[in-house]
């Protein structure tokens, strides 16, 4: 049997796409509860309320390495990194009074803060005791006139990596949008032109480079997460 260049390159490509599905598949899951392995994180080291501890600006010091891209093969995607052109869609679902496309003059009129926390990841000695500039999430929120029904918030950024945070935590006075880091500009790699900082939990929750910002309720879905 013949058959074309471009019916060869089309069944390769199934092929391919079919070993790679097998690949990501997740194992069946046992018919009776059997002992897993836990992950090997650090506990983080919190005051006894819960909060970070906040240090003084003479204890600064690096960000652990290496940075966690996780769908740009470890580098900072490609977008404008200015803080003062950002971007961000609000998707409000009839939860905010407000939406349509945050910008920085949108942000600048809120009270600024600045706080000094270490920034969580769960390796072993966690470094990175970092300066933070910016606003109160909740300072946000309120602009922006979240109402009660809004349960959970969406944070997209612009690698595609997600997360989703409960209102309650995200109204924490810790938590912070920040496009300042030790007094300048947050640079590409940390997540210019702005980015999440909730230093009382692991720093993957501290997502960056946020594009989109989506909330939701009990029976009202979140936004469709990227392919």
């Amino acid at each position: 049997m013949n058959i074309s260049r471009r019916q060869m390159i089309a069944a390769s490509g199934a092929a391919l796409a079919g070993a790679l599905r097998a690949q990501q598949a997740p194992p069946p899951v046992p018919d009776k509860l059997v002992d897993t392995p836990l992950r090997n994180l650090a506990q983080l080291a919190l005051e006894p309320d819960g909060s970070a501890h906040e240090f003084t600006e003479k204890e600064l010091s690096p960000l652990t390495e290496p940075l966690m891209w996780r769908f740009t093969k470890g580098q900072p995607p490609e977008l404008e990194f200015d803080y003062r052109k950002l971007k961000i869609k609000v998707d409000a679902r009839g939860l905010a009074k407000r939406s349509g496309t945050l910008t920085f003059t949108d942000l600048e009129p809120l009270p600024r803060r600045s706080a000094t926390y270490l920034l969580q990841c769960g390796a072993p000695n966690p470094r990175g005791i970092v300066r933070w500039g910016g606003v109160r999430f909740s300072e946000v929120a309120n602009m922006l006139g979240v109402q009660p029904g809004a349960h959970y918030c969406r944070f997209m950024a612009s690698d595609k990596y997600w997360s989703d945070e409960d209102m309650k935590t995200l109204m924490h006075p810790q938590v912070m949008l920040v496009w300042m880091m030790n007094d300048q500009p947050l640079p590409p790699k940390h997540g210019a032109p702005v980015r999440l900082v909730i230093p009382f939990r692991y720093g993957a929750r501290s997502i960056k480079a946020i594009t989109e910002i989506s909330f939701g309720g009990p029976g009202l879905p979140l936004a469709t997460l990227p392919a």
